[in-house]
């Protein structure tokens, strides 16, 4: 809280006027009674003045330090919910392996991952960033995934759940409003992945590792919640043994450096080769590692990562 303006022309008024007295009166006040009793009526009004005038700051000074416990336990409120709506534990045991975390730039997130298993036995992963940043962000956010749960468990196809979120947002929120997307459908019988890719930065994949190949995830179409009826391209591709997939924010490669130079693609695809045979976890930790020494320890937008391995052994077991 600062000391608004009109307080410090009254205090600085005051304190020159005492200042004034007592310089004009200094020769005077053993000689005059008259004078004697302005100057300590004065210095009265200004001790009077002062202490009212501390009172009030200290009061209102209360005021904001109330509101502004009230708003951290708010915050810290749903930061503690929006928590409970992340998956708590990665599915295992679908020829898949996942790491995935979400940090928040401003203690609450606009970010989303989620890795759910079907009553079909596929298994369906997603990635969101949700346009603009703090408590707005987060509760579209928890709508976006309350939706796409409810729809991917009715079975709808890839293409379904992406035309239907799309739709829905575009009717819950205003036209600045939308959400970057990449929604993946996992068949472990054919080894493939299904995906639509809404705008989101487009996924790394890194074939065999001893390879080198890249491939990218390019089908599909603009973000949620543009355009209401738009028809999104379908994508398929066939993950192999070893092959390590990464999904991330802009977060992550739009972190920038001091001299406002963006951290981009292209490290991040070098910090994914390089580390890929590594596990996962470890993947994630050098990810997070170079971004940081890349541009620091605040992070100025959401980042998240979901990485992705196939694995050989259990494709063979199913």
């Amino acid at each position: 809280m600062t000391i608004s303006r009109r307080d410090k022309l009254y205090l600085i008024g005051f304190l020159f006027g005492a200042a004034l007295l007592l310089f004009l009166g200094r020769n005077l006040l053993q000689s005059s009674v008259l004078v004697t009793y302005g100057l300590t009526f004065g210095g009265a009004t200004v001790g009077a003045v002062l202490l009212a005038a501390l009172y009030r700051l200290r009061l209102e000074l209360q005021a904001s330090q109330n509101e502004l416990a009230r708003k951290q336990a708010e915050l810290s409120f749903a930061l503690e919910v929006q928590r409970a709506l992340f998956p708590r534990t990665l599915p295992s045991g679908f020829g898949l392996e996942f790491a995935a975390v979400c940090i928040p730039a401003r203690g609450i997130s606009g970010d989303y991952y989620d890795v759910m298993e079907l009553p079909d036995g596929k298994l369906v992963f997603a990635i969101a960033d949700i346009s603009g940043k703090g408590i707005s962000a987060a509760i579209l956010m928890a709508n976006l995934q309350a939706v796409m749960r409810t729809l991917a468990h009715t079975g709808k196809s890839p293409k379904e759940v992406c035309s239907s979120l799309n739709r829905h947002l575009h009717q819950v929120t205003d036209a600045a409003k939308f959400a970057t997307f990449f929604y993946a459908e996992w068949d472990i019988a054919e080894r493939t992945l299904t995906y639509i890719n809404a705008g989101h930065h487009l996924p790394i994949i890194k074939g065999s590792c001893s390879e080198g190949v890249a491939k990218r995830l390019d089908k599909g179409g603009l973000p949620l919640g543009i355009i209401p009826n738009y028809d999104y391209d379908v994508g398929e591709v066939t993950l192999e043994p070893g092959d390590v997939m990464v999904l991330y924010s802009d977060g992550i490669t739009e972190a920038e450096n001091e001299d406002e130079e963006e951290f981009g693609e292209a490290r991040l695809s070098a910090i994914i080769g390089t580390y890929c045979n590594e596990p996962l976890p470890e993947i994630q930790r050098q990810i997070l590692l170079g971004v940081h020494n890349w541009a620091g320890n605040e992070p100025s937008d959401d980042m998240t990562l979901l990485i992705v391995r196939a694995h050989e052994a259990e494709m063979e077991e199913k």
